[in-house]
């Protein structure tokens, strides 16, 4: 509901005597992946230095050609817009957060031995927007855009305002579905985001900073960026990346191909860039609403890991600080940092300093390659982990579970 900004700190580990010099290490220099408004991201890069440069008032200025679809018509953008566009909805939400004086010796030292305050309560209040996927009120949006909201407001374009009920939600893929009472809908056609290319023209309709039906166009800049390569780590998403604007308030929003149909949900922009955000592609959405209708949640296979690839350079790293207290001898694969207690990984055997090889016979050498091979997993089946330890190989059978709600 609110905007976020995402972190990769290591919380509330075990880390089985291995060296607190190695979490530093890790933790100071590597991305650390824990697999166990719009999203406002971290910036990844300082921004760009003004450069001088040698201009020529007398040239004249260069006007990029438009953007036109695959059909020639440079209008194609008012023409997807004035198909669709009434399927786009503002999605308001609130919610009341209580607080209190902390019973703190710290706080009494300036308030005095009294009796501990009253709880407060205060109303935090965000929007976002979503889109209508059937004629009889289903909307999808993002997770955040409604987490923990005790009350939600759909506005359709016309104006007519209906209350949100959420059926279901997923932090894990940041997806949401909302019902409202209403029938005969205008619905958003679904595409197939496995095809899209980079280069692709794509527009993106929603409620930038609270500006209703804001519509926006670019083009596909990337597709498969996983959530490490953003910064969300905590999420088992491929992102699409675009250029067309987004901004805070464009959360669950569509973003459209040139035939109108949604190929994603804007989700994500990168704070002190231009030209970077970032949206679910709809096959992931299409899968998570579908659970979500038919459970009201998702269940996604659970490891308790929390990793980071291996390189010669980490590895060397890693050694000179620890000297003769740490031996990794493998140059690549997934480095182990350390093991949720009480987890599969933990009741299966696996230790930090474990660097893995292989899952079902399968080379992993990248942390995006665990996640996705744990994601596509299947709980209570057990995955045959082959891990480097100490310079020997040892095979761990591990039975993912079902992630917990709160870690």
């Amino acid at each position: 509901m609110k905007t976020k900004e995402h972190d990769l700190r290591v919380h509330n580990i075990d880390t089985w005597g291995w060296p607190h010099m190695i979490k530093l290490v890790l933790v100071s220099g590597v991305a650390v992946v824990s697999l166990g408004g719009c999203s406002l991201l971290p910036a990844k890069t300082n921004e760009p230095q003004v450069g001088t440069q040698n201009t020529n008032n007398n040239s004249p200025a260069i006007t990029p050609p438009a953007i036109i679809s695959a059909s020639g018509d440079p209008n194609f953008v008012v023409a997807v817009v004035q198909k669709v566009g009434d399927a786009v909805v503002r999605i308001d939400a609130s919610r009341t957060v209580t607080s209190r004086l902390p019973e703190d010796r710290f706080f009494r030292r300036f308030f005095g031995d009294i009796e501990p305050s009253q709880p407060r309560e205060r109303v935090e209040q965000g929007s976002g927007s979503g889109f209508i996927i059937n004629s009889s009120g289903q909307i999808l949006t993002n997770s955040h855009v409604v987490d923990g909201a005790d009350s939600v407001t759909v506005t359709l374009k016309d104006g007519r305002t209906y209350d949100g009920r959420v059926l279901g939600e997923d932090p894990v893929t940041d997806v949401a579905l909302i019902q409202i009472d209403a029938n005969n809908l205008p619905i958003l056609p679904v595409g197939n985001s496995d095809v899209l290319q980079p280069g692709e023209a794509v527009i993106a309709i929603g409620n930038p900073l609270g500006l209703n039906n804001t519509v926006t166009s670019g083009i596909i800049s990337a597709t498969g960026r996983s959530s490490s390569d953003i910064g969300v780590s905590d999420k088992r998403v491929d992102y699409i990346q675009t250029d067309a604007a987004i901004n805070p308030g464009n959360s669950g929003g569509p973003l459209l191909n040139v035939r109108g149909e949604v190929i994603g949900m804007n989700t994500a922009i990168i704070r002190g860039a231009q030209g970077l955000g970032f949206a679910i592609p709809i096959n992931t959405v299409q899968r998570i609403s579908q659970e979500l209708i038919a459970k009201g949640r998702v269940d996604h296979p659970y490891l308790g890991i929390q990793m980071v690839t291996l390189t010669p350079e980490l590895k060397e790293r890693i050694n000179t600080r620890a000297g003769d207290r740490v031996n990794l001898t493998a140059d690549q694969g997934v480095l182990l940092v350390s093991i949720v207690p009480r987890s599969p990984a933990s009741v299966a055997g696996l230790r930090p300093g474990d660097v893995i090889q292989s899952i079902n016979n399968q080379p992993v050498t990248k942390i995006e390659e665990v996640q996705k091979l744990v994601e596509n997993s299947t709980i209570g089946n057990p995955l045959q982990i082959q891990v480097e330890r100490n310079g020997r190989i040892a095979q761990v059978v591990v039975s993912p579970a079902p992630l917990p709600a709160e870690r």
